[in-house]
């Protein structure tokens, strides 16, 4: 009888090729995916989008998807560009998405800043004016 004590039990698991079975982490992903486009496109029924967002939001979450189905899709990306690894294409579109949503958001914010400013602006002057009618009728 062997001796099983302090021994490691490691399950055998079936011995189908890894592309045919799925990793939890894909399972979790692709229910994301399905949720944010469910939103993406509530979003835009509700109105809070526009349709070239919409469609610039569900082709990003229809590559997300592929790329998490199809893994090695990145690495003949990589293949393409000239990088070593698909997880490298991935981390440096991911950076360069990020830095252009970063500057739309900072241009959006600047605008709104100057959009602020103007209102203000007009209604001092509105109250300036309004201010120095009444002082006119007081002293009359």
């Amino acid at each position: 009888m062997p001796d099983w004590r302090g021994k490691i039990f490691y399950p055998r698991y079936p011995r189908y090729p890894r592309s045919t079975y799925m990793l939890l982490i894909q399972i979790f992903i692709l229910g994301f995916v399905a949720f944010a486009l469910w939103r993406t496109v509530g979003r835009f029924r509700a109105g809070e989008l526009k349709r070239s967002a919409l469609a610039l939001w569900s082709v990003f979450w229809v590559a997300l998807a592929v790329v998490t189905l199809l893994p090695h899709s990145t690495s003949w990306l990589a293949s393409v560009v000239g990088v070593g690894r698909g997880v490298d294409v991935v981390i440096y579109l991911a950076i360069i998405v990020l830095f252009y949503l970063v500057f739309r958001i900072f241009l959006r914010l600047e605008k709104i800043e100057h959009d602020i400013t103007l209102v203000v602006r007009e209604m001092g002057l509105r109250g300036v004016e309004e201010g120095a009618e009444g002082a006119e009728d007081m002293h009359v």
